[in-house]
């Protein structure tokens, strides 16, 4: 795949002239389902309120969130005591991720969330579904454009044999 690596870990996310977009507010029963996920394999940097940045891999994307694949170490650093959050008590993360615009081309996505849902899946592995709240700069449309380009490969294979 077309993803470049980050370099070297950063302390903060923290910018200071970027336009920032506000997603719709939480329900308090969020519907999972409704946005269309695409099948997406990249790194992920989650910062914590204390300024902590772990790397997880993205499982699958939709316009209103992250479903990311992590070891139990991990999971127990974002998910005090590996209970999903109760509604309303989300755990606020800032994410960092990229997605290529235009092919080969990658560009960095800053949006903070909310982890709202946890799951085992096997022994060492777990699920955490991260919901978007805000996108800093382009990044929602960016985001936006790369499933729906997912979506529309899917729909409309290429005839090309492989």
């Amino acid at each position: 795949f077309f993803w470049k690596a980050f370099m070297g870990k950063a302390t903060s996310f923290q910018t200071t002239h970027a336009r920032r977009v506000n997603m719709k507010p939480l329900a308090a029963k969020p519907n999972l389902r409704n946005q269309q996920r695409v099948d997406v394999s990249t790194d992920i940097t989650i910062e914590k309120p204390d300024g902590c940045c772990l790397t997880c891999q993205v499982s699958n994307l939709s316009r209103s969130g992250v479903m990311l694949s992590c070891d139990q170490d991990t999971v127990k650093q974002l998910v005090p005591g590996l209970k999903t959050p109760a509604p309303g008590h989300w755990i606020e993360v800032k994410t960092r991720f990229s997605v290529p615009v235009i092919a080969n081309q990658p560009v960095t996505v800053l949006a903070d969330g909310n982890i709202v849902h946890m799951r085992r899946i096997a022994r060492d592995e777990f699920q955490i579904g991260i919901q978007f709240c805000e996108f800093e700069g382009n990044g929602f449309d960016y985001v936006d454009r790369y499933v729906a380009k997912l979506l529309s490969d899917a729909r409309n294979p290429s005839s090309e044999a492989h």
